[in-house]
């Protein structure tokens, strides 16, 4: 059995992940491994009182780099997009990060 704090690895800040926090959005990257019923109950254990509505995932794979004769991967990564019920409470180390206008 796999730790909540093994399936999620960081969030994931960017300009777009930002504007979806006033959609009760919220991004984070995940372990390549895990579905979406896992990550629902990471965020659920990870983040108390926090009741989450649904999960979009998506897999990044890797882009090849090459540095003179030699080339490699860049890592792939497996984002998770994890919608919010309306009752239920923000994610408070969403909140301060937040620029509102």
């Amino acid at each position: 059995m796999k730790s909540a704090y093994d399936i999620i690895i960081k969030p994931v800040l960017t300009e777009k992940s930002y504007a979806d926090m006033a959609e009760r959005k919220y991004t984070f990257q995940v372990a390549i491994g895990a579905n979406k019923t896992e990550i629902k109950q990471a965020v659920e254990t990870v983040f108390p009182g926090v009741k989450v509505a649904s999960v979009n995932t998506m897999r990044t794979i890797g882009k090849i780099k090459r540095q003179g004769r030699y080339s490699g991967r860049t890592p792939e990564i497996k984002k998770a997009i994890v919608t919010l019920k309306s009752d239920s409470k923000g994610i408070e180390f969403f909140e301060g990060m937040a620029v509102e206008e």
